[in-house]
């Protein structure tokens, strides 16, 4: 039977565009099919737009091996083509002495992961580099930077449709069915008009809703669909001009890296993320965080004016751990997995997903041409 098209890439976020991208590059008939009436409004666009060196995760994970290489790929797509971003390094902060021995257990881990570029600055080394930080020590990481990620995902977009590549906005996919090598995609538009196409090579990366298409997807075995759970992290600005030129980080916490400084490419500064799991995904930023927010601020900024934070924005992260769980890695299913010739799912695509968005992009391109028909529609 002949497709209609050869390859459909499920959700416009920026690991779907970055999979659309080096499909399309490969020779590859692409068709992007997105919800919204925009690219990357969920995860993608509601994040701290860090660039991660690769430092937190276990050895021989996805998200230690796809955030270092991505990491690198990423910094040279960036300067390649004129995405705004920032090496601006990153300083992970003991603010007591009982935190040391866990900044240890960092740098070892980090070590393993290849980042090999850590060092330790002391109380007043630290303080040299900036002056309103708190800390008894800290670990600098000089290769941790920012990036403007709506511009990454616009370049990626622009990439992927110079080499044929099509995007479909308000394009709700409701269901896949699988039968005779053929994946059948079911969508709905905006107006609620319905569609059915056929695709050769399915590619989900659906993001928060990954899970959902799985459980319907008629021919996919149902056990190869794991839990999906959601963790919201809020975020605060700060008004006036920002205290440090460097991103902070506290010691990691459960679930989350802790409520960390960062920077925009405009020099705001910005705190967040919290840890809030909420059974469906909602963008509220309750007002009364503000004062848990300042608490936990001022253990390595104590001159905060709490008056001078403005609520921000929320993100939803993607889990596949409940909250009394470790966390897990990036889940990327291929035919290994579930049997089915052409697919890859992709789940619990969180932090360091933007970091390690071209790497996952080319892995999956990978799998693809491992295990998918290579056969034009």
């Amino acid at each position: 039977m002949t497709a209609d098209i050869q390859t459909i890439v499920i959700g416009a976020g920026v690991v779907g565009l970055a999979c659309a991208r080096s499909l399309a590059k490969a020779g590859r008939e692409v068709l992007i099919l997105e919800q919204h009436d925009a690219i990357g409004t969920e995860t993608s666009a509601r994040n701290s737009e860090v660039i991660h060196a690769g430092i937190y995760y276990p050895k021989g994970s996805l998200k230690a091996e796809l955030c270092v290489t991505g990491r690198e790929m990423l910094y040279r797509y960036c300067q390649d083509n004129g995405i705004e971003h920032k090496r601006t390094g990153k300083l992970i902060v003991a603010t007591a002495e009982d935190q040391i021995e866990a900044l240890n257990g960092i740098k070892a881990k980090a070590f393993e992961n290849g980042v090999t570029d850590l060092t330790w600055l002391t109380k007043a080394e630290a303080l040299e580099r900036e002056p309103a930080l708190n800390c008894v020590g800290a670990l600098h990481s000089p290769s941790t930077g920012i990036v403007d990620s709506h511009q990454l995902m616009v370049t990626l977009l622009g990439e992927a449709e110079n080499n044929g590549a099509t995007l479909a906005l308000n394009t709700k996919v409701t269901s896949v069915n699988h039968e005779d090598g053929l994946f059948t995609v079911n969508t709905q538009d905006a107006d609620g008009e319905e569609m059915s196409l056929t695709c050769n090579e399915l590619i989900v990366a659906g993001g928060l809703h990954s899970q959902t298409l799985g459980r319907n997807f008629t021919g996919l075995p149902a056990d190869t669909v794991p839990p999906q759970h959601y963790a919201r992290g809020c975020y605060f600005t700060l008004s006036g001009k920002a205290p440090f030129s460097t991103l902070i980080y506290p010691a990691p916490e459960s679930a989350g890296l802790g409520i960390h400084l960062t920077l925009d490419m405009g020099g705001q500064a910005r705190f967040g993320p919290d840890v809030t799991w909420v059974d469906e995904p909602n963008y509220d930023v309750p007002e009364e965080r503000r004062a848990a927010f300042a608490q936990a601020i001022r253990k390595y900024y104590p001159d905060l004016n709490e008056d001078a934070l403005q609520t921000g924005y929320a993100g939803v992260r993607p889990k596949i751990q409940s909250p009394n769980e470790p966390a897990r890695d990036f889940m990327i299913a291929d035919e290994k997995l579930h049997g089915l010739n052409g697919l890859v799912m992709l789940y619990g695509i969180e932090s360091p997903g933007l970091t390690a968005s071209l790497a996952i992009g080319a892995k999956v391109c990978d799998l693809i041409s491992q295990y998918g028909t290579n056969q034009a529609a």
